[in-house]
């Protein structure tokens, strides 16, 4: 069985340039200050550290979000308190409570589409703005800004079964250099002021208005609060319209995403909710924010007989959604530390392929069997491959001894340095593998793409979406191959 199915939350070499977070003067005794950074494991006691008298929450984060796999390193990057002053971390609102009740099911929702029919989402991850420096400017300066039509910021919490933001400090409080600005205008310590990557999509919108962003809640590591929030859905409901409508970023978000790993079965926990209860989260959502408010999610991709998607009513929900993303990726990688080797995103079955139902076009048809639009659907993409070591065989289904070295993670390495270092050597199932001495990768080029955009355009889907930016080349090669391709 797929064990993590999941996008990566990318541990970071964490060597982060001050001038990106912290203002050379500060106008006021009462700024926070940004976390402290190590380019070695950073080891703390109770998840808390310390620099300067200034404490600061600590997590870790890894590739494939398992704690099993875990190496040691610790990212400490939440401002938990003050310099000399006052945190700045405004109070946080308090939703109003509604009672259990069942909603009135609302209306079948039409899908959205960009200017050509065709969709291109991608994700932007919250924490790319530490270690691996990927700013919304990036997304400028690639070029890729002129490619999209929506963009998913990963992520928000559900924690107590309510929306919650994830890091605060990376989400507003950042404040941008002239540098890494959108517009090269630095960001203010103002009272009230707005800073960090809202900020900066605000500043993306203005720059290309028909760019939509959505404010993508859960994924595998944030997926734990749907359980309590399938308890009460309404008041679920409530946190996030509370949250994603706050005044001081009300004009950033166009819509909500629910990544739920995964109702009724397991991701990193497990639920038990029933079957009906990701349609009666998504019911209550779209109840709360109304027809014309954008709300997607991203779902299971488990084409199997009696899998994830078999577990939960997702017809229903969808139907109220405006795009749905099944995560046609990470279906095998080094999870399975001995193999057998297997590309993570294969677009069709072939000979051999490790388990049954668990490619791109199985995920799609089993969908469509359930009456799921197809152009509601967007077809997954990773802009990063799986790989192992310690592997003899050239094609796939050999067997491995772990996983292979990745920058910021074993078994896990982003497109733009796989290009180089571990070149294409032969495609199965519609996308590409890789034999580079005794290590083995499965990704996607501009060639494969282009092959699964043309199955997106034979199947009516409603676009692609990819994750992350941050995989992709500094020119935008691979959203590039999706947008000439659609």
């Amino acid at each position: 069985m797929q064990k993590s199915l999941r996008r990566a939350l990318w541990a970071g070499l964490l060597a982060v340039a001050a001038t990106a977070m912290v203002p050379v003067t500060q106008a006021s005794a009462a700024v926070a200050c940004a976390p402290a950074w190590s380019s070695t494991a950073v080891y703390v006691k109770d998840n808390v550290a310390s620099q300067n008298g200034h404490n600061y929450t600590a997590k870790w984060w890894t590739q494939n979000e398992s704690p099993a796999t875990h190496s040691g390193q610790w990212d400490v990057w939440i401002d938990g308190g003050a310099c000399g002053g006052t945190p700045t971390t405004p109070p946080t609102t308090t939703p109003t409570t509604a009672p259990t009740t069942t909603p009135t099911t609302p209306p079948t929702t039409s899908p959205t589409s960009g200017p050509s029919g065709k969709n291109v989402v991608g994700y932007f991850a919250e924490w790319g703005v530490y270690a691996r420096q990927y700013f919304v400017k990036n997304i400028v300066t690639s070029g890729s800004a002129a490619k999209l039509t929506h963009i998913l910021y990963a992520f928000g919490n559900t924690s107590g079964g309510q929306c919650s933001i994830g890091d605060s400090y990376a989400d507003y409080d950042m404040a941008y250099t002239t540098a890494n600005s959108v517009d090269g205008v630095a960001d203010t310590w103002d009272a009230g002021a707005l800073r960090g990557s809202f900020n900066q999509l605000r500043k993306l919108k203005k720059l290309y208005p028909n760019i939509k962003v959505i404010w993508s809640f859960g994924g595998w590591t944030w997926s734990s609060g749907f359980t309590q929030a399938a308890a009460n859905p309404t008041a679920f409901a409530n946190s996030c319209y509370n949250l994603v409508k706050d005044s001081r970023w009300a004009d950033v978000f166009d819509g909500i995403d629910i990544d739920w790993e995964y109702p009724n079965a397991c991701g990193l926990q497990c639920d038990s909710s029933g079957p009906a209860s990701y349609n009666n989260v998504i019911t209550a959502l779209r109840n709360k924010f109304g027809s014309s408010f954008l709300i997607t999610s991203a779902i299971s991709a488990d084409g199997s007989n009696g899998g994830k998607l078999d577990a939960a009513d997702y017809a229903s929900g969808i139907q109220k959604l405006n795009l749905v993303f099944p995560m046609t990726y990470d279906y095998y990688g080094a999870f399975s530390p001995q193999g057998p080797t297997a590309p993570h995103s294969p677009l069709t079955s072939y000979a051999g392929i490790p388990t049954n139902g668990f490619w791109s076009d199985a995920a799609i048809q089993k969908l469509k069997s359930k009456g799921v639009p197809s152009n509601k659907m967007l077809l997954g993409i990773g802009f990063y491959g799986r790989g192992w070591t310690g592997v003899t065989q050239a094609g796939p289904g050999g067997t491995a001894t772990g996983p292979a070295p990745g920058t910021y993670e074993a078994g896990t390495e982003d497109y733009k340095v796989l290009k180089n270092s571990c070149p294409s050597t032969g495609t199965i199932g519609g996308t590409a593998y890789a034999k580079c001495g005794s290590n083995w990768w499965g990704y996607d080029t501009p060639s494969t793409v282009a092959g699964k955009m043309t199955y997106v355009k034979n199947q009516g889907l409603g676009g692609a979406f990819f994750w992350e930016f941050s995989g992709d080349t500094s020119n935008g090669e691979l959203i590039t191959a999706i947008k000439n391709n659609l």
